[in-house]
């Protein structure tokens, strides 16, 4: 049974870990001492860190040792295209050329989100510059012409995800049920520019969203239209502090699973925290943060689990410094104003996540300030619940989504 909780006031135990991110805690890092120390990070990468005694300043020399990424097989594919999975994929170009080699291979998957698609849905993927001067990725996904709208869903994709893959599923779901969907993927995600997983500025991903979909809203099929922000993960921390900046924008906001807050017992100390940023200043872009494989963590399907390697070009290596401090900074700031959250509200979050804590769903549920305001935790679940879960679960998560979108649609009759 799903426990649904709706407009009741819940006791507020807060835990949380950082979405794909909690495992820098407790990294440790063994320092030679000063004038000179070093950092060894992974292997296609070597830093060492000068000390000016001087002036005080750190000064950093790089040296790229490899430019092959290696990666795990993927089964029940060509040699050729193991080869080309391999390929090093920092740079968008490289990400784009294995996203179309890998596409028909993903849509034969034997995943429900793929074998269920609805027909007649219209696509239309197309590139933006930014006004950081960054080309970002761009996709829609619209139900049958003849059909009117209901409204428009705007999507904001987690840490190691894409607006490709998984959800292409998942958007074509729920345009077949009467909604425009619209999405991009982050700065150095997916098919977007930028090095691949690092984020300079949560709070330039956050202005990106707003920037690409004000400028989606003025086009004619879906202007006028009521407009809901939906947030995966990463993605729900973006939706949040996207609506926090414009309050008024959404009709409503939808999030899953989101990061929204670490629990108190996972938080760095304040010198700790001081000395992560210290390093991320200095070597901003440097995969410090220990790896870890979390599939087990996000997919309770043994046979969808298995299907997460095809998603070729999510970022799965190590952390970036820099963003991890990023994330960490971010769910603080979202915290300390998870009060401020006016729009209508639809929480979703299985029960059983370990990746993103669902205590702290029921945390932004009671702290949010809007009185239209609805939890469902879904027992047994993992992080992936729209993606990674036995079919029947995946189709209720997406049915309630649905649901809750009719009934906050003026133009559902």
């Amino acid at each position: 049974m799903i426990m649904a909780l709706s407009r009741q006031p819940l006791s507020t135990k807060t835990s949380n870990l950082l979405s794909y991110g909690s495992d820098f805690l407790h990294g440790e890092a063994n320092f030679h001492k000063f004038p000179s120390f070093q950092c060894k990070t992974d292997r296609s990468l070597k830093s060492t860190f000068l000390v000016d005694q001087k002036n005080h300043q750190f000064r950093s020399v790089i040296t790229m040792a490899k430019n092959k990424t290696f990666k795990k097989m993927i089964g029940n594919v060509s040699d050729e295209l193991n080869e080309i999975a391999s390929e090093n994929l920092d740079s968008a170009p490289a990400r784009r050329r294995v996203r179309s080699a890998f596409t028909e291979v993903q849509q034969q998957l034997d995943h429900i989100l793929f074998k269920d698609s609805p027909a007649g849905i219209r696509t239309e993927e197309w590139f933006e510059r930014n006004s950081k001067g960054l080309q970002i990725f761009c996709k829609s996904w619209l139900p049958k012409s003849d059909y009117q709208m209901k409204g428009i869903v705007y999507f904001c994709h987690g840490y190691g995800d894409t607006c490709t893959f998984f959800f292409e599923g998942i958007a074509r779901a729920i345009a077949g049920s009467g909604y425009g969907v619209y999405a991009v993927d982050h700065p150095g995600f997916g098919l977007s520019e930028g090095l691949h997983g690092y984020i300079s500025s949560f709070d330039d991903l956050v202005d990106n969203v707003i920037e690409r979909f004000n400028i989606i809203k003025e086009r004619p099929e879906a202007k006028g239209l009521p407009r809901f922000l939906l947030g995966q993960s990463m993605g729900g921390a973006v939706a949040i502090k996207a609506h926090l900046k414009q309050p008024t924008a959404w009709d409503g906001v939808v999030l899953v699973a989101p990061m929204c807050k670490i629990k108190d017992d996972m938080k760095p100390s304040p010198a700790c925290a001081t000395v992560l940023t210290l390093l991320s200043n200095v070597l901003p872009k440097a995969k410090l943060v220990p790896e870890k494989d979390l599939a087990e963590s996000m997919f309770r399907d043994p046979i969808k689990k298995k299907m997460a390697v095809y998603n070729v070009i999510s970022y799965s290596g190590r952390m970036r410094l820099k963003t991890a401090v990023e994330l960490l900074n971010a769910t603080q700031v979202i915290e300390s104003q998870v009060d401020k959250v006016s729009s209508p509200l639809l929480v979703l979050h299985g029960a059983e996540d370990k990746v993103t804590d669902p205590l702290i769903s029921k945390f932004l549920y009671e702290k949010a300030s809007c009185k239209d305001k609805t939890l469902k935790l879904y027992p047994e679940g993992y992080h992936c619940i729209l993606e990674g879960e036995p079919d029947e679960r995946i189709l209720t998560v997406l049915k309630d989504i649905v649901s809750w979108l009719d009934s906050h649609s003026p133009l559902v009759k």
